[in-house]
């Protein structure tokens, strides 16, 4: 990325502000503005989340909002309320508390003197969540936002549950919450009260996991906040942005379809990054990008940003299996409107080992559409990666040959022309079960002619769940059932001399928790079909320019003074059958030069299970942050452990916090919940 050091306008930083509420309490921001704007107010572009803006995300908000304020805006970045330095208790995420938060910055922001009135939200993941939320409640100020890597359905497409199965995601994710919602603020920002505040913090911290797990379908805790809820409430224009390997890119084709405001969306190939600092590459000029579309609606420009394609996508070329790349070969194409009419909705017909685009002749249906079955092995799905990719450590999913092992598997003959896919597909199956609770996973891969098979997309289904994630019922065994098992959107070329490959297992542990005992799946292979969203080659067609070079302003001073580690490791015991993944996550020992502080962060997952035991499924995270200047030294390590029974999932859970190597705080959870058809 390119360092940029000369910028339109001079920027000036405002620390340690404080945006009072209408409760009392005062939330912890920073602000980047242009010197000018004392005299020449500006829009003030808001990040609203709560990773601690004075040491946490210093770095990366010292890249970006610098740079949007040398361009003429105020770079506003706040601290959700009890997290970082602003005072009060962080107790989940996106509740009506948090909103309301929001809409008073926003108000707050409009009446500051160096402001204009108008105000624009933009940030990822948990950022880009509330920027979309908000934006559903039509503040008055608010003219536009950017959200990146969220989602419009926080049950059908989050962290949490995919397909209406369990996430291991959701494990991990709760333990990174749980160890953040744990750490102090700063006493050099709040001064002797920090005590008070970590204390109230302490006490009132919860691991958020056994919240999550008493909402196993889709009701009304999902529903808040799922914009998909109604649409119509977004009153503002919209850039919707994720990546391939990201988890979120769904979401930009549903907003794309059903806002009725102007819109634009945007995937590359990046993981759960902004696309500047893009991985895998090649990252983009996106802070120019942001430049331009808060230009057209914050100040009125026309500068024909809503002259380009609606959509803006990186069409992968094939590439070798791999946890990580460091670039994705393609090409940047762009659609008119989404849905587009350029897709051409192709089936093919499952048959024994093979799609095919011809139905199956009435005299081959004894041959080829006689049922099939798998009861697939625990260990399918240890080399699927994580729901989403954060890059770091390498964690996309390997070569699904060892996959396929335990799947059923249907492949295309060779192809004899390249073929491109744009879009989600969708594998419609007919089947059968032998247990009332299962589950079916569904890949889609590309396979070289060597036979290496790359992950291209994936679907999960919680069979309970067939007839809708709010309204979950037995299976009745060996009773048949239509399903469709949509598949997460994807743009990928397949080039000739490769095969497209399906593959259908009954689990995909550890990336989704395993249903309460073994199944066995039959699938009705002639009845059965896969629709896949073809983008012929049109003549003529040129790819869209490239974008600039990723260029931000110069990254707060920070020095590493102890190395990180990053390790994913698979093992198998053939004595006792025991299997493990295990992920390390270290961070070192970063030193932050403007605030004197080292701050030391590291996380430790493993999920091991034995044989074909499905009870014996268990995850376990633990997390150590540590925060030292001087003689400040504090530090808060987590554990969580979740576990289950054929009835019940079991949380263990521990917090222990310190003052250099005294103990000062300890609590231990143990709770069980009920497992509601999952």
């Amino acid at each position: 990325m390119r360092t940029v050091t000369s910028l339109p306008h001079p920027v000036r930083r405002d620390d340690h502000v404080w945006v009072p509420l209408s409760d009392g309490t005062r939330l912890s921001a920073r602000v980047w503005r242009p010197v000018s704007s004392d005299d020449e107010p500006v829009p003030a572009i808001l990040e609203f989340i709560p990773y601690r803006l004075n040491d946490l995300t210093f770095q990366r908000d010292s890249i970006h909002h610098p740079y949007l304020a040398g361009h003429g805006y105020a770079g506003v970045r706040v601290d959700l309320r009890g997290s970082g330095n602003s005072d009060g208790v962080l107790a989940d995420e996106y509740l009506e508390q948090e909103l309301r938060d929001g809409e008073e910055v926003l108000a707050w922001l409009a009446e500051q003197p160096w402001c204009d009135g108008s105000t624009a939200m933009m940030g990822i993941s948990w950022g880009g969540f509330n920027a979309l939320q908000i934006a559903a409640r039509r503040p008055p100020s608010l003219k536009a936002i950017a959200t990146l890597s969220s989602t419009d359905d926080r049950y059908a497409d989050d962290v949490h549950y995919m397909g209406g199965c369990l996430l291991s995601d959701n494990l991990s994710w709760a333990s990174t919450m749980f160890a953040y919602n744990s750490c102090p603020p700063d006493p050099a920002v709040v001064g002797s009260r920090w005590r008070d505040m970590w204390w109230e913090r302490l006490e009132h911290c919860e691991p958020w996991l056994v919240e999550w797990l008493r909402h196993q379908r889709r009701d009304d805790y999902w529903r808040h906040g799922s914009v998909c809820e109604d649409y119509s409430a977004v009153g503002c224009p919209v850039l919707a942005v994720s990546g391939w390997a990201d988890g979120y890119s769904n979401s930009v084709f549903r907003l794309l379809r059903n806002l009725d405001v102007p819109r634009k969306g945007l995937i590359g190939p990046w993981s759960h990054k902004y696309p500047h600092l893009g991985k895998p590459g090649p990252a983009i000029g996106f802070l120019q990008e942001l430049v331009r579309w808060w230009d057209h609606w914050l100040r009125g420009v026309d500068n024909g940003v809503m002259d380009e394609p609606m959509l803006c996508i990186w069409m992968q070329e094939s590439a070798k299996p791999a946890t990580a790349y460091e670039q994705r070969p393609g090409r940047w194409i762009g659609e008119p409107s989404w849905p587009s009419p350029n897709i051409e909705h192709t089936d093919f017909v499952l048959q024994r080992n093979r799609l095919a685009k011809e139905p199956v002749p009435d005299d081959s249906v004894r041959q080829e559409g006689e049922p099939l079955t798998i009861e697939s092995p625990l260990s399918v799905g240890q080399f699927a990666g994580k729901w989403c990719s954060y890059n770091a450590p390498p964690d996309l999913p390997y070569d699904q040959r060892e996959e396929d092992g335990g799947s059923l598997v249907f492949d295309t003959d060779v192809l004899t022309e390249r073929h491109e896919i744009l879009g989600s597909p969708v594998v419609h199956l007919e089947l059968s079960c032998d247990r009332p609770n299962a589950m079916v996973t569904v890949r889609l891969s590309d396979v070289s002619p060597e036979g290496r098979a790359t992950r291209v997309s994936y679907g999960l289904l919680n069979l309970t769940h067939r007839d809708g994630h709010d309204r979950p019922e037995p299976l009745e065994p060996h009773r048949p059932y239509r399903v469709d098992v949509p598949l997460n959107g994807v743009a990928q070329a397949f080039p000739a001399g490769h095969r497209v490959r399906i593959a259908v297992s009954t689990s995909y542990w550890p990336l989704a928790w395993p249903p309460p005992e073994p199944v066995r799946l039959t699938v009705f292979a002639s009845r059965s079909s896969v629709t896949l969203p073809v983008r012929p080659m049109r003549d003529g067609e040129q790819s869209l320019a490239p974008f600039g070079e990723p260029e931000g302003a110069p990254p707060t001073p920070a020095r590493r003074l102890q190395p990180g580690d990053s390790r994913w490791t698979v093992s198998r015991d053939l004595v006792d059958y025991r299997s493990a993944l295990e992920v390390v996550k270290d961070l070192g020992v970063l030193h932050f030069d403007d605030i004197d502080l080292d701050v030391r962060r590291r996380a430790d997952e493993r999920y091991d299970w034995v044989a074909d035991d499905f009870e014996s499924a268990r995850g376990t995270v633990d997390w150590t942050m540590r925060f030292t200047r001087g003689e400040w030294d504090v530090a808060t390590v987590t554990h969580t452990t979740l576990s289950c029974t054929p009835t019940e999932f079991v949380v263990h859970a521990r917090l222990d916090a310190y003052e250099g190597e005294q103990r000062v705080f300890s609590r231990n959870w143990h709770t069980s919940v009920p497992r509601d058809h999952v």
